[in-house]
């Protein structure tokens, strides 16, 4: 696609997409019939078509074909909300009763901020356990009565795993489902960990920063920025420079944050997000991409340039994965040391895959 296309059709997605999350004073919607069914696809397969069903329930647009597809999405969703809803219960419930005590992150945790839970889709059961629990956590999880619980279990989330584990337990709060009491991340933490979850998986699902987007404007009267934003100076530029993005491309209400909150962003981050989002399908996203493995391209060089091409890092992953800074710089160098990285380990971790036999 090109780029010209592709910036105008990630334009589209973030206008349909634009304030969807809040419960009223949505913003007008300026899109056309023929724009919509443009974008239903787009918004269907990444996981937005019940947001983009609010945006337009309540519009001339309502009556289109595209309206109905993302109506009959909507519907979907509650349904599998409420499946999913005793799922996470029956998980808590298993891990309590062994005395394993679980915080979760993303997922559930996030629909509970927007308008309705059925209009965040979520699917892993995303869990952190303390350290010394998790063979216990894993064991429990592997039984029988957990099969049909789709369970994502973590010793730390690494977006944000400079933070101590009891830290985050501390800071945790519980609410309840059903007869379960489900505890969830802290306001801060959960924020920090939707912003860097974004960019670390290069910001190509737009319902990533619609996640950010409804935690900015879900923030409690007693929100400690000082908390949200850590004591790694980078990763609270990752956090700010995400909430940039929600104000910039979602129009994410950012008035009540501090002043010292700065969300600058740099045109190229801006500009690749756009463009992603013409484009958001997982099978288009490592490691799907790539359906030769790079061993076999070492073993193999004819092939080995087509491979790195596939492999050529999104700008967004690359400066995450070299802990680098969102500014005006160029992303060359953060790409091609992603690359280098990427290629070291593999050779360091597999040294005899690599040789004929």
């Amino acid at each position: 696609m090109k780029s010209r296309e592709a910036a105008r059709k990630g334009s589209l997605v973030a206008e349909v997409l634009a304030g969807a999350w809040r419960a009223s004073a949505l913003p007008s919607l300026q899109i056309s019939e023929r724009e919509l069914d443009e974008v239903t696809p787009l918004l269907y397969d990444s996981g937005t078509a019940a947001l983009g069903w609010r945006r337009v329930c309540q519009t001339e647009l309502r009556g289109s074909s595209s309206a109905e597809v993302l109506h009959q999405a909507y519907r979907l969703q509650s349904l599998q909300s409420e499946i999913h809803e005793q799922k996470i219960a029956k998980v808590f419930r298993l891990l309590r009763q062994a005395q394993v005590e679980a915080v979760l992150g993303k997922g559930w945790a996030t629909a509970g901020m927007y308008a309705e839970k059925a209009l965040r889709p979520y699917g892993d059961i995303d869990i952190c356990v303390r350290p010394e629990q998790f063979k216990l956590a894993e064991e429990i999880l592997s039984t029988p009565d957990a099969d049909d619980c789709w369970v994502d279990l973590h010793k730390h989330f690494s977006e944000i795993d400079e933070r101590a584990v009891a830290e985050l337990f501390a800071r945790s709060r519980t609410i309840s489902l059903g007869e379960e009491q489900i505890r969830i991340l802290g306001p801060e933490d959960q924020l920090a960990l939707s912003c860097i979850h974004l960019l670390k998986h290069g910001a190509w699902r737009p319902l990533w920063l619609c996640d950010v987007g409804v935690a900015i404007e879900s923030l409690p009267a007693t929100f400690d920025w000082d908390l949200c934003l850590g004591r790694n100076n980078t990763r609270a530029r990752w956090i700010t420079s995400a909430i940039g993005l929600a104000k910039r491309l979602l129009r994410a209400d950012t008035e009540n944050l501090p002043a010292e909150i700065k969300t600058q962003l740099p045109g190229w981050l801006i500009e690749n997000v756009i463009k992603q989002w013409a484009n958001p399908f997982a099978i288009d996203q490592p490691p799907m991409s790539h359906p030769v493995p790079m061993s076999y391209l070492l073993r193999h060089p004819a092939g080995l340039l087509g491979g790195l091409r596939q492999r050529w890092p999104n700008p967004i992953i690359a400066t995450i994965s070299v802990n680098g800074e969102f500014n005006n710089l160029p992303r060359l160098p953060y790409q091609m040391a992603n690359c280098l990285s990427r290629i070291g380990r593999l050779l360091l971790n597999s040294p005899g895959r690599f040789q004929e036999h």
